[in-house]
């Protein structure tokens, strides 16, 4: 089967293999997704029908709504800060936020605390948020590390996803990591490089040859960066994304293009790519980093114990006419076969909060 045209970016990005050698996946995915010219998230429209992919808020405002309320729980849990930085992580069209901050009207005083600030780093994203959030005066940011500090509320939701990973491939003779290069006609190819001295650290005794682990450098930084803002505020973070609770080892790199999976080596800066996020070791690097924890528990579980059954049967009851849309976006949510088990959810707390509990759902 004949490979789709090289985009301009994929032939840059084999220019540079072949003046320097082959680079590692994570490298690949950082010039895919963030080349300040030609990446992913910086020049693409990716959600809804006419973009690449659809997350959570985009199928039902349910999603909105529930998360909205454990915001506003955990706000009143933190003790009511005034002003409170509500931190979204990767906000796409601005539909979550907006749920949000609706929902979250009903709380005495939540919304009027709330101090909006959106990371993300497409500028036409920004755009579409801005006209969705203009009564909120949201304030953008490229990178978390950069919002001031205080009391905050962090939400990241198919955010961790697009971290770039490294893998490791178990071959006969050890492991081996997989890498990007060109072939004979200067199209960009996998491969794999020489014998590492260690395994990788996720690696298992019985991972059989063939066997992929997958380790994203940038993870560790993260939660150091939610680390730092807690030290010396209350603060509460909740993280929705990919996950597979059992640790499986796996490839599980994946491209979407117009939602189609096609391979990661096709239609480069215009097709988003992902994998799967290692919950274990986000909660490896919270208690290293002494920040508590709660979860990872699965998307089902989680959205069924803030009741999302029951507002479901609240707004068939109210629109007759929507109900097989709501059964529909329902089940895409929580359906074993679909998000209620790809996801997982997980919580990082402040050390001061205080004893107030678990958050909701875990």
């Amino acid at each position: 089967m004949a490979r789709e045209v090289p985009t301009a970016l994929e032939t840059r990005i084999a220019a540079l293999v072949r003046a320097n050698g082959p680079i590692g996946v994570d490298v690949f995915m950082a010039h895919a997704l963030y080349d300040p010219t030609d990446g992913y998230y910086i020049t693409q429209k990716p959600l809804g029908v006419g973009g690449d992919f659809t997350t959570s808020p985009e199928i039902s405002q349910i999603f909105g709504e529930l998360i909205g309320l454990w915001l506003a729980q955990s706000w009143l849990d933190l003790g009511a800060p005034d002003p409170c930085y509500l931190i979204e992580l990767g906000p796409g069209q601005g539909t979550l936020m907006a749920d949000i901050l609706r929902v979250g009207a009903k709380v005495g005083g939540f919304q009027e605390a709330m101090r909006v600030h959106l990371v993300e780093t497409n500028i036409a994203l920004r755009a579409i948020q801005s006209a969705k959030l203009s009564g909120f005066n949201p304030v953008w940011y490229d990178e978390l590390s950069k919002v001031p500090d205080g009391p905050s509320l962090i939400i990241g939701n198919e955010f961790l996803d697009c971290m770039p990973i490294r893998q490791y491939v178990r071959a006969v003779d050890g492991w081996r990591e997989k890498q990007v290069g060109v072939d004979s006609e200067d199209r960009l190819t996998f491969g794999l490089g020489p014998i590492q001295p260690l395994a990788p650290k996720n690696a298992q005794d019985d991972d059989h040859i063939g066997a992929v682990r997958e380790v994203a450098p940038q993870l560790s930084s993260f939660v150091a960066t939610v680390a730092n803002r807690f030290k010396g505020h209350v603060g509460r973070a909740l993280l929705i994304d990919y996950n597979d609770p059992a640790d499986h080892p796996g490839d599980t790199l994946q491209a979407l293009y117009r939602h189609t999976k096609v391979s990661p080596l096709e239609h480069v800066g215009t097709a988003d790519i992902t994998a799967h996020v290692d919950f274990a070791a986000l909660v490896r690097w919270a208690n290293t980093l002494q920040i508590s924890h709660d979860g990872p528990v699965s998307q089902r579980a989680f959205l069924q114990f803030l009741g999302i059954d029951s507002r479901a049967r609240a707004l068939m009851t109210a629109n007759p006419h929507c109900a097989h849309d709501v059964q529909t976006a329902v089940e895409r949510l929580t359906g074993e076969a679909h998000m209620g088990t790809l996801f997982s959810v997980a919580c990082l707390d402040s050390p001061l909060n205080g004893d107030r509990g678990p958050p909701l759902g875990f």
